[in-house]
């Protein structure tokens, strides 16, 4: 069995407060993950917007979201002014870069492009990722050459961006295994490595916190495995159940590598991207269909 550990950072909390402490986990483990950075504004407050959206409200008050977040984070862009993510503490990219962590763009703008890219033209989806990674070469001394969409949003438009940016590899899909992306009736030459595994966010409620880590321990089978974590909770008020799970992990002998690592080892079959819904989560994303014939 593997695995790699995918660390999206949305908010400023999970930020500050979130990302240190994984790190202080995965350090503990002995584990190398794959962290992407929300580079700019926090404007989690313009979330809610989402209040009409089947199963919204179910999954707030399912995973207790303003004690995960805090309702500080629940007001950014909205009553209160919305904060910048890293501009707060640069050096804590740089930290996860010195740890021997792979890095990647996770958005500028996280709920801009989750609420609005079907409407985004290319030339708007290229300013965002390249707004985003300029600011953390300028931070970091380096550019990443990966990213992890929002909200596993994604549309034909930002695979070609993705694919102009000579970026190598993507982690925008839900899906079992690396390939090469077709959406839209067009193909695309940046492979994506999906989640394979479901979020916490998408558990918590019907898996009781004392089980998570077993449960996620269950999921695991030959072959690879891609957990999405988020810093607002596994690093959050949840920390204890992801502890759990790596020592299970040691436990059980599963290799951890990083999301290029399994892109590398991989065979890329070409598959089709279709939006749909999961269990557990609100709307549509990005999955990975069968292969193209």
């Amino acid at each position: 069995m593997k695995l790699a550990i995918k660390i999206d950072i949305d908010t400023l909390k999970g930020y500050l407060e979130g990302l240190p402490r994984l790190l202080e986990i995965l350090k503990a483990h002995n584990v190398r993950a794959s962290v992407f950075f929300s580079m700019g504004p926090d404007n989690s407050g313009k979330a809610l917007r989402r209040i009409f959206r089947r199963g919204f409200i179910t999954k707030m008050l399912r995973t207790k979201a303003p004690s995960a977040y805090g309702i500080k984070t629940l007001l950014y862009g909205t009553l209160l002014p919305a904060p910048m993510i890293t501009a707060s503490n640069p050096d804590l990219i740089r930290r996860t870069a010195d740890d021997g962590h792979e890095c990647g763009i996770h958005s500028w703008d996280h709920v801009y492009w989750q609420d609005n890219l079907p409407r985004l033209s290319t030339d708007t989806i290229h300013a965002e990722l390249e707004r985003a990674f300029s600011k953390f070469e300028e931070y970091a001394g380096f550019r990443p050459d990966c990213s992890a969409a929002p909200g596993w949003q994604v549309t034909p438009d930002s695979l070609k961006v993705q694919d102009e940016l000579g970026l190598t590899y993507c982690s925008d899909v839900r899906g079992y295994s690396p390939f090469m992306p077709e959406m839209g009736g067009k193909s695309f030459s940046t492979p994506q490595v999906p989640s394979t595994l479901p979020t916490l966010d998408e558990v918590l409620g019907y898996v009781k916190p004392e089980d998570v880590a077993g449960y996620y321990a269950g999921l695991l089978h030959d072959g690879l495995n891609v957990h999405t974590i988020h810093t607002e909770m596994e690093g959050g008020m949840m920390h204890w159940t992801f502890s759990d799970f790596l020592d299970r992990c040691r436990d059980m002998g599963v290799e951890f590598l990083t999301l290029k690592e399994a892109m590398k080892e991989s065979d890329l079959p070409r598959c089709k991207i279709e939006m749909g819904e999961i269990p557990g989560r609100a709307g549509k994303v990005a999955l990975q269909k069968g292969k193209v014939e």
